[in-house]
């Protein structure tokens, strides 16, 4: 594991911090007149989803965490026990459940039987364990309902509530009907664009 200097501590890097495994969200480094730099930071806890702001002094240093990604399979989400199951592609019996913590808002865009990458890590005990999933930066989804399209209806800005395969909705520009594929900007649960039909 490497040693970060505090203005290396950066956005998307993990680190340890308080023994645990942090994501870090925001970074700001600056430096006021006769004081000596800092790093203004905001980090996710990713055992626990805590976020807290934490200062970085010039004299800090921190270990880069060491995180691994590997695939599994997503099989679907219970609601009544507020459980997303996943597999070892290998051996669809060799299942096992995660937290909404873990998760994230991004599984909303994963449908159901498709591979995702795991972030693991290994504590000083040697022990390994899920701390997260790491998502495509675009997803492509089925629109399976959007209401009509009404001539004049300006007062959204151009927007209506789609529905789509996997059940979630968001805001798309008014010409995308039932039936569309469009490209969903996973990080912001945004419309990005819509699949031209082949």
């Amino acid at each position: 594991m490497s040693l970060l200097t505090y203005n290396e501590i950066k956005p998307k890097k993990f680190i340890l911090h308080e023994n645990a495994p942090w994501e870090v969200l925001d970074s700001q480094v600056s430096r006021k007149q006769q004081n000596k730099p800092y790093n203004r930071t905001r980090l996710r806890n990713l055992n626990t989803g805590q976020v807290i702001d934490w200062t970085f002094h010039v004299n800090d240093k921190v270990e880069e965490a060491d995180i691994n990604k590997k695939t599994i399979t997503y099989l679907y989400f219970n609601n009544k026990k507020d459980e997303y199951w996943f597999s070892d592609p290998k051996n669809q019996q060799d299942r096992f459940t995660l937290s909404s913590v873990i998760v994230g808002d991004g599984i909303k865009f994963i449908k159901e039987k498709n591979p995702v990458d795991a972030l693991t890590f290994t504590n000083t005990n040697g022990e390994t364990s899920i701390i997260g999933i790491s998502y495509p930066i675009k997803a492509s989804l089925l629109v399976t309902d959007a209401p009509p399209n009404i001539k004049g209806d300006t007062a959204t800005g151009g927007r209506k509530t789609v529905t789509l395969e996997t059940g979630i909705s968001i805001q798309a520009p008014l010409f995308i009907n039932t039936g569309d594929i469009i490209i969903i900007n996973t990080e912001t649960g945004d419309y990005a664009e819509r699949e031209e039909k082949a």
